[in-house]
Formats: C-alpha cells, sequence, structure tokens
C-alpha cells in the first residue's frame, strides 16, 4: 500500500524551504496546506492546534509512529522526524548524529534567528536604526565565517550531505539582503553553488513561490500581523 501524503502547513520562507527540500530529497508524498502569514492564517485555531508558536512550517504524518497520526512543529524537530523516519540524511550512527545535531541546533539558534533580524532592520523595519543594522549585520558577518571554516575541505557541512545543509541554504542564499559580501566566503559560496545544483534543492524553493512577495514592507496590516504580535 502506498504511503498516505504528508500534510505541509507552509509558506515560502527560509524555514518552509527547509522541509519542501527535506520531502522533495526523501521522495515522500507531501500535500501543501497554504499558511499565509501576512494576512494571519497562523493565527487559526485548526493551525494552533498543531502548532502552538504560532509558526509555520508543521506536518501532519497520517502514518506515524505505530501507525497513528503525528503532528511536528519546529522546522528542526520536524527535519530529524523525517530523518528518522526515512533513514535519510541524519546519520545513525551517534558521533555522526552528534555532529549533525550540533550544526542544525547552530542554525536554528543563531544563522537563523540573526539572519532574520539582518532581514528586519535591512529591509522590513519602518524607520532605519542605525544600530540595530549594524549590530545584525555584523553579526550575519560572523556567522558566515564561522560557516566558512567549517565548509573548508568539506562539500557539505558535516561532510556528507545532511539536515544541516537543507536546515542552512534557505537563509544562506539571501546573502545580498543580508549586506554581505559572499566573496568574503569563498568555501561557503562553493556550498551554496553546490546545494543550488541539487534538483530536488531547486523543486523545494519552487513550491508555492508565486506566494513568496514583499508585501510586509508596503503593507501596513501585513506588517501589524507580523511584527506587532504580543501574548494577548
Amino acid at each position: 500500500m502506498s504511503e498516505r501524503p504528508i500534510d505541509l502547513h507552509f509558506w515560502p520562507t527560509p524555514n518552509g524551504w527547509k522541509i519542501t527540500i527535506m520531502l522533495e530529497e526523501c521522495g515522500l508524498p507531501y500535500r501543501v496546506i497554504p499558511v499565509n502569514i501576512g494576512k494571519g492564517d497562523q493565527f487559526k485555531p485548526e493551525f494552533l492546534a498543531i502548532a502552538p508558536n504560532n509558526r509555520m512550517p508543521a506536518i501532519v504524518d497520517p502514518d506515524g509512529p505505530g501507525g497513528e497520526p503525528i503532528s511536528v512543529f519546529e522546522s528542526g524537530a520536524i527535519l530529524m522526524y523525517l530523518g528518522r523516519k526515512t533513514g535519510k540524511f541524519y546519520p545513525q550512527d551517534e558521533r555522526g548524529r552528534v555532529a549533525v545535531e550540533e550544526w542544525l541546533m547552530w542554525q536554528m539558534s543563531g544563522f537563523g534567528p540573526m539572519l532574520g533580524q539582518t532581514h528586519h532592520f535591512r529591509i522590513y523595519a519602518p524607520e532605519k536604526i542605525d544600530y540595530a543594522i549594524e549590530r545584525y549585520t555584523k553579526e550575519a558577518n560572523r556567522l558566515y565565517g564561522v560557516l566558512n571554516r567549517r565548509l573548508e575541505g568539506r562539500d557539505y557541512i558535516c561532510g556528507d550531505y545532511t539536515i544541516a545543509d537543507m536546515a542552512c541554504i534557505g537563509w544562506a542564499k539571501l546573502w545580498e539582503r543580508q549586506g554581505q559580501d559572499i566573496a568574503q566566503f569563498p568555501n561557503v559560496k562553493a556550498w551554496i553553488d553546490r546545494m543550488l545544483a541539487r534538483p530536488a534543492v531547486q523543486r523545494g524553493f519552487a513550491v508555492n513561490k508565486e506566494d513568496r512577495t514583499n508585501a510586509a514592507v508596503t503593507d501596513p496590516n501585513a506588517r501589524a500581523v507580523l511584527f506587532g504580535q504580543t501574548a494577548r
């Protein structure tokens, strides 16, 4: 019996791309359920039931452990789940797995959030705050330096191609928006080129690409939804 498709709650952003790339690389069937983050779909009760942090992506796998459905939120957790489910791109030996998890956590805690703040203050902020732009642009530069050193003598972040690479590429390919000169980081540039040449990566980036706009830059309603939320 063929595997039932995974429901992917998705919007075309660096975090969303992690999962489309992984699903494409694994050849898993999936169904995209758009979560329009500029219109507030992430706050709908049916989405919050599976993603309580009101952030996409999230998945629902109808063929979860024991044959029962399972929902997973947080992009890093989804990548690890899919890696365990398929046995692909996530080493089974402990040393290899630790290395992948180190770099996945590096992306989740640093590379993604810091580059996201760089995007925000350079592109989306309604007023340009020089201190914030300088602060995050420099931190982005530091992180690219970390990645460049890691890639010295390696084709991929952990040697073999893994979920750590999938987690980072959606952010790294936007280096121009982060005020970076990729020529400073030749190992990163070669890795980006290598990643973007992979057919499954290309397919992952193409999913619902027509939905990707910069409406938040000019639309005050989208700006309020994306950047103006509190606990209430």
